[in-house]
């Protein structure tokens, strides 16, 4: 009989929204959709929390919505996404020399460089969430992806270092253990985003994948095969929105609806005889906006981020090698004109990254937005440390289905559109994924050995202690 898949669950804790999706891998190794659940977020600001209370009822709320979509689902468990403008990344290398060099070098030689890194000095209050090899040397040979079964003197490797403010993390975790959760693993947002919306020529050819969420813009930039950078750019979706609403005199909702339905990154491709009216407070007169001045307060900001962007890009000299260029996910993805001015800011290609290559038809067709791409990547990050062997999932109380006769499907997904059905034939052959497409997940993800969660690890042991 053959062994069932477990279900995985996505949690995206965001500025704007918290999104939870279940899913379960059919025979071809896609993800099948089991539930979907949405809510507007509060008490988060920037990726960081702000009010427990308030981040706790909003989880509650998306997981209770993504039950509703499917009665039969029970959620215990969840990988979270972390980001926050509290997360930095930097560069070190280091080496160790071996007292005899015809010795071949082992799994431990390279494990005891790793944990010379944990020495690295980072600020007071950071904590290193994570250290990821990019490429070994042995004497002087250099660009070894994997040392190990070789011999030499000395073993040198370049490191990138992830860390973030440790009280920001525990303050993640916290809430969703208030809200009756059990947080399989926590993973940075950029490389769950990565995992959903890059293919294997992407990897090779060199991208940088920016998600443009609520609070933060999120970058990891991949070249020859290796992960090279990672940042959190603190401006994006709320920020656009705060300018609408100071420089045109609105709500926040209207500056909100404004930036979704009239919004556009280019003011010249905006119509300069077009204008928006508002209805007064009170009793005062209606107000009349003109899309050309919505325009220009857009893309000063959107700009603004994609400067950040180069700046980034710049640091490590690849603003003109991404020949694989920009993948744009995010909510903030979405904006008009969005893809022209990143190129026309940057100067490389650019397009946007939808989770589709990943997902089954069905219900999953609403998913294959931009926006989702975080929590699809979070599912895949669960199946990764499933098919690896580092966690077991079945039959230790985790996700499940309560069957009655027939598996039951997911209702249709709430304030989402209604799938087109006769696109699905054709969008949505069953194809087995790939080996070079689970090579690629585990690319991505192996070298987070589950490092954010063993900061909770220690503080366990020191209370037993």
């Amino acid at each position: 009989m053959k062994k069932e898949q477990p279900i995985i669950v996505g949690l995206d804790i965001g500025t704007t929204k918290v999104v939870a999706i279940a899913g379960r891998k059919n025979e071809y190794g896609k993800i099948e959709i089991l539930g979907f659940g949405k809510a507007d977020s509060a008490g988060v600001s920037h990726g960081v929390v702000m009010n427990i209370e308030q981040c706790i009822r909003c989880i509650e709320m998306a997981i209770e919505k993504c039950i509703q979509s499917n009665p039969s689902l029970e959620i215990r468990e969840v990988y979270v996404g972390i980001a926050g403008q509290h997360i930095k990344s930097l560069q070190t290398k280091g080496e160790r020399v071996r007292p005899n060099a015809d010795d071949i070098i082992s799994r431990e030689d390279i494990e005891m460089l790793l944990r010379d890194q944990q020495k690295t000095y980072i600020p007071s209050g950071d904590q290193i969430i994570d250290i990821i090899p990019q490429e070994y040397s042995v004497d002087n040979t250099p660009y070894v992806l994997d040392p190990v079964g070789m011999s030499g003197a000395k073993v040198s490797a370049n490191f990138h270092i992830i860390t973030g403010d440790g009280n920001a993390i525990r303050n993640i975790k916290r809430c969703v253990d208030k809200a009756d959760l059990v947080t399989r693993d926590l993973v940075l947002q950029p490389l769950a985003s990565a995992a959903a919306v890059m293919n294997d020529e992407d990897l090779e050819a060199g991208v940088a994948i920016v998600d443009i969420g609520g609070g933060t813009t999120d970058m990891a930039v991949f070249y020859d095969g290796i992960l090279r950078h990672t940042a959190v750019i603190p401006y994006a979706g709320v920020n656009i929105t705060n300018d609408i609403r100071n420089g045109l005199g609105v709500l926040r909702a209207q500056a909100e609806q404004m930036k979704v339905q009239f919004g556009t990154a280019l003011a010249d491709e905006a119509n300069a005889n077009a204008y928006i009216t508002i209805p007064g407070l009170r009793g005062l007169p209606a107000k009349e906006i003109s899309v050309k001045n919505l325009a220009h307060i857009i893309q000063a900001r959107t700009q603004e981020i994609l400067d950040h962007v180069v700046y980034q890009l710049r640091q490590l000299d690849l603003d003109k090698r991404l020949y694989g260029g920009i993948i744009l996910t995010g909510g903030g993805a979405q904006l008009r004109n969005l893809v022209q001015l990143t190129e026309y800011v940057t100067g490389v290609g650019c397009r946007l990254g939808f989770p589709n290559e990943h997902l089954a038809g069905g219900h999953a067709e609403a998913l294959m937005n931009p926006m989702y791409a975080t929590c699809i990547g979070l599912i895949l990050r669960g199946y990764n440390d499933y098919e690896s062997g580092k966690m077991r999932f079945v039959g230790e109380g985790g996700n499940m289905i309560q069957l009655t006769e027939e598996p039951s499907m997911p209702a249709p997904l709430m304030n989402e559109p209604e799938p087109v059905a006769e696109q699905e034939e054709e969008l949505y052959t069953p194809e087995m994924i790939s080996p070079k497409r689970r090579k690629l997940i585990n690319k991505i993800f192996d070298g987070l050995k589950g490092k954010i969660m063993t900061i909770f690890e220690a503080e366990e042991d020191e209370i037993l202690d």
